[in-house]
């Protein structure tokens, strides 16, 4: 056989799947799901995540979970969502957290972990907020403890109907905990607000981290909320987007 006649049908072979309208074959996206410090329903909050087409799940638990944060064990997920409420962490794995998220590793922090690591300030920068479990003192001013109210029926306002994560979502009512008094950094980019009295006006945003695309959701607490269908898109869309996700 001529070497041209090869050619054509190695080309052949490869142009004829696009040609037919073949779908690529695409890899499931991988989330490393960090638990512990706070009990939740998991039964209700498995059904979330199989809701997601493309998309698998590892849950890992307090004290073990933080090895995953080293960088030999990084390959083996994705995208990192942090649903822990947490307080010790050793110096190797506060480095380990840091650089993973300077190299690029995308991390949604989900409703009680925006509590984790009360002494260890960087973790504020890394969420773009805390909610305070005891009195603090900060650039030299007092902050009471935060404040929570649980099942509170209130509405959510999208802030940014244009950013990927808000993306076909319009203003929604929900049931679900709220967080009061709790800080939010300047610098990061609003995504949800309410005028829930009981709640900090900001409930979700998104900043950056090193090199890491961060979302932080207030919400989150029970089944009235992962039942709700506005939540759903917006923590799916949240992940895909901190994994960098075109899908």
């Amino acid at each position: 056989m001529h070497t041209r006649s090869i050619v054509a049908m190695m080309v052949t072979a490869l142009l004829l799947p696009a040609a037919l309208g073949a779908c690529p074959v695409t890899k499931p996206l991988r989330v490393l799901l960090v638990t512990g410090g706070h009990d939740f329903d998991r039964d209700g909050f498995s059904a979330l995540w199989h809701s997601m087409q493309d998309v698998t799940v590892q849950e890992v638990s307090h004290p073990q979970a933080q090895a995953w944060f080293a960088k030999e064990r990084s390959k083996e997920y994705d995208v990192l969502v942090f649903y822990d409420m947490y307080q010790d962490i050793s110096e190797k794995s506060r480095a380990d957290l840091v650089a993973l998220l300077k190299r690029g590793k995308g991390l949604v922090v989900l409703h009680h972990a925006l509590a984790n690591y009360q002494a260890w300030d960087e973790y504020m920068k890394i969420a773009g907020g805390r909610f305070r479990l005891a009195e603090t003192e900060r650039d030299g001013l007092k902050r009471p403890a935060s404040t929570w109210k649980d099942d509170v029926t209130f509405r959510v306002n999208v802030a940014d109907r244009k950013h990927p994560v808000t993306r076909g979502i319009g203003d929604f009512e929900i049931v679900d905990e709220t967080y009061g008094d709790y800080d939010v950094l300047p610098t990061v980019r609003p995504l949800l607000t309410t005028d829930e009295p009981t709640s900090t006006p900001t409930i979700a945003w998104t900043h950056t981290y090193g090199r890491s695309r961060v979302v932080t959701v207030q919400g989150g607490h029970g089944p009235s909320a992962w039942q709700n269908p506005s939540f759903r898109r917006v923590l799916e869309q949240a992940v895909r987007w901190v994994a960098g996700s075109s899908r």
